[in-house]
């Protein structure tokens, strides 16, 4: 394994701490807590567990719960140290451990940002690529690809010869949209040749088609759906608006005051994170980040941390995701939608948490004394600052208890209730 300096290792200890308890409380609360009877999809067993099968299910069962019931049968069938150790505490944190995407997808997506910003254009739009077949969320990810491609073409623009950049950069946009927006298409024609050919389903077991019977579940065998005489047939459309009823504002309803509710502190924190940068550099987000200042002149010294010029694209992302998030969305998805999706849920309380803590300060470096041999003595390294802060919880300033507690919470009730069939995010 590649060598890892000190912060690095404190945030893998932290990370792996936290999802070895995420697994013995699912564990803990999905064995001492009766299931609540949910009118959740719930496959019937095909064959006859084996004894590693039987445990393996015990021990992990509480995570194979609600949308994850749906991706195991599928599967079956078919910025900074803080922001690093707030991840590892994420309030979506039941839907980064149990079967769902989520996990897949922030790891591809986080990972194709971190090659985007070491200049690694060519591995970033794979990764992209890649999480695009995971989430269809991926798409816009496209968006920080064709950013980096203007800033290149801003930069090496000249008034001489500015065709041949532009050629340019019209052609690695067209490459960009193009491979982004692959998986997404292979996944509609996929589904067009199981529902829309006759003939070209795979063949369903007894036990399944009954189970499609007795919930009223339409089968690729069917009748033809409507959708797919659409013009542009696209199924997951469809799906969004006959089952999930998903469209602009439907979720507007004086029912969904406790969805809107348990979704408000990460729309909070994106709008506040918002509100922030654009009040810190109104016009660094005038010109789309293209520049810095008014006076092209001035030479200034780029903000360290979240309010870098380089995070402008991230907000932008974050703020476009909240606002399709809160108008089109069952919102109550949209802690682990924007979880999974975006660093700036994880930079802004770590900007917060470094601007606002006076505690922080003290507990950013402790005294090291290094392994026998080693000549480094009295060097100073970064320990685990958050847990710092929960064990000084008392002294800690409002904003602090605020976003720790927020953080805790979700993690923890998060577990408690999905893996008993209770509602959750």
């Amino acid at each position: 394994m590649w060598p890892l300096d000190p912060s690095q290792k404190v945030v893998l200890r932290f990370a792996v701490s936290c999802r070895v308890l995420t697994l013995v409380l699912q564990a803990l609360f999905n064995a001492i807590i009766p299931d609540h009877h949910a009118e959740a999809f719930s496959p019937p067993r095909l064959a006859r567990s084996g004894s590693v099968d039987q445990l393996v299910e015990g021990l992990l069962s509480g995570l194979s719960h609600w949308d994850a019931e749906h991706f195991l049968f599928i599967a079956e069938h078919g910025y900074a140290l803080y922001g690093a150790l707030l991840f590892c505490l994420s309030p979506a944190n039941v839907f980064l451990a149990a079967g769902y995407s989520e996990a897949l997808f922030a790891l591809l997506t986080f990972s194709a940002m971190g090659q985007l910003e070491r200049g690694r254009s060519w591995t970033s739009g794979l990764l992209f690529t890649l999480a695009t077949g995971v989430r269809s969320n991926g798409l816009v990810n496209v968006g920080f690809l064709v950013y980096s491609q203007c800033q290149g073409f801003f930069s090496s623009l000249t008034v001489l010869s500015p065709l041949r950049p532009l050629l340019k950069l019209m052609g690695s946009v067209f490459l960009s949209v193009l491979a982004l927006g692959l998986p997404f298409a292979l996944f509609q024609y996929y589904a067009y040749m199981q529902f829309c050919l006759p003939g070209s389903a795979h063949p369903i077991p007894k036990p399944l088609l009954q189970l499609a019977v007795d919930k009223g579940y339409r089968i690729a065998e069917g009748n033809e759906p409507p959708w797919c005489s659409w013009q542009l047939p696209l199924i997951y459309s469809y799906i969004q608006d006959i089952y999930w009823n998903i469209g602009f504002l439907r979720y507007y309803q004086l029912k969904q005051v406790p969805n809107f509710l348990l979704a408000a502190p990460v729309a909070i924190l994106v709008v506040w994170a918002t509100w922030t940068y654009v009040t810190t550099h109104p016009w660094l987000c005038l010109t789309l980040g293209m520049r810095r200042s008014k006076k092209s002149e001035t030479i200034e010294k780029p903000d360290p941390g979240f309010l870098s010029p380089r995070v402008f694209v991230y907000l932008v992302h974050a703020a476009a995701l909240l606002l399709f998030g809160g108008l089109c969305m069952h919102v109550q998805v949209l802690t682990r939608f924007l979880g999974s999706s975006t660093p700036i849920v994880y930079w802004f309380p770590a900007h917060l948490l470094q601007d606002q803590e006076p505690l922080l300060r003290s507990l950013e470096t402790v005294p090291w004394k290094p392994p026998a041999g080693d000549s480094l003595t009295g060097q100073k390294v970064p320990r685990n600052s958050i847990m710092g802060l929960l064990y000084n919880w008392k002294t800690c300033t409002l904003v602090t208890q605020c976003i720790l507690g927020y953080f805790l919470t979700y993690w923890l009730l998060g577990l408690l209730l999905h893996c008993n069939f209770l509602p959750w995010t």
